[in-house]
């Protein structure tokens, strides 16, 4: 489902393609977390995003492979674009999708819960998450737009 302060739920993890421009498109896996997080940190400014959105968008990203690794067998992959005045970072894996009791992401889970707040965080951070999700795979994408930075 697709959650934005204004827009309706679309089924899709982001919009069909544009024009864009790919920043990075790679496979991962555990060992390339740190290296991931560098690039996308690297990368970034050169479009725009700096500051406290750079580090907020960038620990987004960070949550979201961690959790491919952690929960959706360990490997995926992730593109990094621009287009039409925004970025996006779409994860996917092939995982088993994300189990039905965890897939209300925007809601803060409880103190008592272990986890769970990597999702969460992204819907802080990000203009729009979008999640597909089913039992051959997860597409998670995070957008941030580049109009309001400065």
């Amino acid at each position: 489902m697709r959650s934005a302060p204004s827009g309706e739920p679309r089924a899709d993890a982001a919009p069909p393609r544009s024009a864009s421009s790919v920043l990075l498109d790679r496979t991962f896996g555990d060992a390339d977390i740190t290296v991931l997080r560098h690039e996308v940190t690297r990368l970034l400014p050169a479009v725009g995003v700096a500051g406290d959105r750079l580090s907020g968008y960038v620990l987004a990203i960070n949550e979201v492979i961690t959790n491919v690794v952690l929960h959706a067998g360990g490997h995926g992959r992730i593109v990094l674009r621009v287009e039409s005045g925004s970025v996006w970072c779409v994860v996917t894996d092939a995982g088993p999708g994300i189990p039905d009791g965890h897939q209300d992401s925007h809601l803060l889970p409880g103190t008592e819960e272990i986890g769970g707040r990597g999702l969460w965080l992204a819907h802080q951070l990000c203009d729009e998450v979008t999640t597909a999700t089913g039992p051959i795979g997860t597409s998670i994408g995070l957008r941030i737009d580049l109009g309001g930075l400065s």
